[in-house]
C-alpha cells in the first residue's frame, strides 16, 4: 500500500490517519490530512511524536502532488509550497524548565513506548493515559486470531514487553493502562480482523469499551495477563482504566473478570473507568458504589455524544466546544461526585492539554490530576502552580 512507502524526512498526506498508519508516521517528519479535527487521530498522534500537523484541510491529496517539497507550519495550520525560511525556534522550548510541584498531579497521555525514556525525565508525575491501541497495532494481528492460532503466549509476551517498557521508565510513578478501545473498523484492519468483526454503520456507538470485554472475556483475558506478568515481575506501579463504560451492571462484570485474573490478589492494584458517556457521567454515583479506585473524564467523546456532534466531521466541528458552560458544569459534577466519595479524578481529553480556563475550572472543583500531551507539561504545571498559589495559599 501507499504507506509503506513513506520515507524518513516525508510529508504524510492522507484522506485521514488510524492505527495502521503508525510506522509512516513515525517516519514522517509532519502530517496533512483532509479529515479530522483536533482531537483526531493524526492530531493525537502527531502531538505524541512532537511532529507538526495540519488536519481537516478538506483536499490536500487533490492540491498537493508526490515529491512535492512543501512546508508545514502546525502552530498556525498552513501549508506552504517549498521551503520557508524557518528562524531556529528549535531550542526555545528547553530554556525555561520548571521544577514546580503542585497539588494537584500532572500525568501524560502516551502510547509510543519508544519515547516512554525520553518523557519519564519531564516534570511529570506519571503516565495518566496509556493507550493500549499503538501497542495492539504494532502486534498488528487480531487477538482472536492468536486465540485460533492457540498462540495466545506470543500475544501477551509482546503487550507484556511493551508495558515494561512504560513501568520502567516511570517508576515508581504510577501508569495507568487504558485495555483496547479500537472500534470494530479498526480492528477490521489487524491481521485476521475481518473474519471477527461485524460490519458496523456506527462504530463509534458500537461494539467497543467495556462492552467487548463482557463478550470476549477471553480476548480481555490476555491483556490482563500482561499486566499480571507485570505484577508478578515485582513492579507495583501499572493500574488498569476501562474505556467507554455504559451501564453500571458492565462495571459489575469486569470486575468480575479482574477478579478471576487474580490482579486483585496485588493489595496495591487499582481499577479506574474512563467517563466518557453521558449515562455514566450523569450517573456516576451508581458506578462509584460497585467499586473504583477512581475515574478519568474523556472529554473527547462526552463532548461528542452531549452535543450530538461528530467530533472529526468538519461540517458540524463548530459545534464541538468543551468550553460551553453546560460541559464544564458536567466536569465540575464529576469531580466533585468523586471528591466527595474520595476516589481519585483526572481528565484525560484535548481539552485538558488545550484550554487553561477548563484545567483551571477543575483544580478548583478539586481534581487530583490532569493527564495531556507532553508537549504541553512544563506550560500545565505552570498554570497549575499559578492557580494553587491563588486558591489553596490556605492548605500549605
Amino acid at each position: 500500500s501507499q504507506i509503506d512507502l513513506v520515507k524518513k524526512g516525508d510529508v504524510l498526506v492522507a484522506p485521514q490517519t488510524n492505527p495502521d498508519y503508525v510506522p509512516a508516521m513515525k517516519k514522517a517528519v509532519a502530517i496533512v490530512t483532509e479529515k479530522g479535527g483536533r482531537t483526531s487521530h493524526a492530531a493525537i498522534v502527531s502531538r505524541e511524536l512532537g511532529i507538526p500537523a495540519v488536519v481537516g484541510t478538506g483536499n490536500a491529496t487533490q492540491v498537493l502532488k508526490n515529491a512535492q517539497i512543501i512546508t508545514v507550519n502546525g502552530t498556525t495550520g498552513e501549508v506552504f509550497a517549498g521551503k520557508a525560511l524557518i528562524t531556529d525556534i528549535s531550542n526555545h522550548s528547553n530554556i525555561k524548565l520548571n521544577h514546580h510541584k503542585t497539588l494537584t498531579k500532572v500525568y501524560v497521555n502516551l502510547a509510543e513506548p519508544e519515547i516512554a525514556n525520553k518523557v519519564s525525565m519531564m516534570n511529570v508525575d506519571g503516565v495518566g493515559l496509556l493507550r493500549a491501541e499503538f501497542m495492539i497495532a504494532e502486534i498488528g494481528t487480531h487477538p482472536k486470531e492468536f486465540i485460533r492460532q492457540k498462540k495466545e503466549q506470543i500475544f501477551i509476551n509482546h503487550l507484556t514487553r511493551d508495558l515494561n517498557k512504560f513501568v520502567i521508565a516511570f517508576s515508581p510513578r504510577p501508569v495507568i493502562y487504558r485495555a483496547t478501545d479500537f472500534k470494530t473498523n479498526e480492528y477490521r484492519h489487524l491481521k485476521g480482523g475481518k473474519d471477527f468483526e461485524p460490519q458496523e454503520e456506527n462504530p463509534m456507538l458500537g461494539f467497543r469499551g467495556a462492552s467487548r470485554y463482557i463478550a470476549d472475556p477471553h480476548c480481555f483475558n490476555m491483556e490482563l495477563q500482561a499486566i499480571k506478568n507485570i505484577w508478578e515481575n515485582g513492579f507495583q506501579n501499572l493500574h488498569l482504566m476501562i474505556p467507554f463504560v455504559r451501564a453500571p451492571w458492565e462495571l459489575i462484570k469486569i470486575k468480575e473478570l479482574v477478579k478471576l485474573s487474580g490482579l486483585y490478589d496485588y493489595p496495591g492494584f487499582k481499577l479506574l473507568i474512563m467517563v466518557e458517556v453521558p449515562s455514566c457521567a450523569l450517573n456516576l454515583e451508581e458506578f462509584i458504589k460497585i467499586g473504583i479506585d477512581g475515574v478519568s473524564i474523556g472529554t473527547n467523546d462526552l463532548t461528542m455524544m452531549i452535543m450530538g456532534v461528530d467530533r472529526d466531521n468538519q461540517e458540524v466541528a463548530n459545534v464541538y466546544d468543551e468550553r460551553t458552560p453546560l460541559i464544564i458544569n458536567i466536569l465540575e459534577n464529576i469531580v466533585s461526585t468523586c471528591a466527595k466519595h474520595g476516589i481519585t479524578s483526572s481528565i484525560c481529553g484535548q481539552a485538558a492539554s488545550d484550554y487553561p480556563e477548563i484545567v483551571e475550572r477543575l483544580v478548583k472543583a478539586g481534581i487530583t490530576s490532569v493527564s495531556i500531551n507532553p508537549d504541553t507539561v512544563d506550560r500545565t504545571r505552570d498554570l497549575i502552580f499559578q492557580i494553587e498559589k491563588k486558591h489553596f495559599e490556605f492548605k500549605k
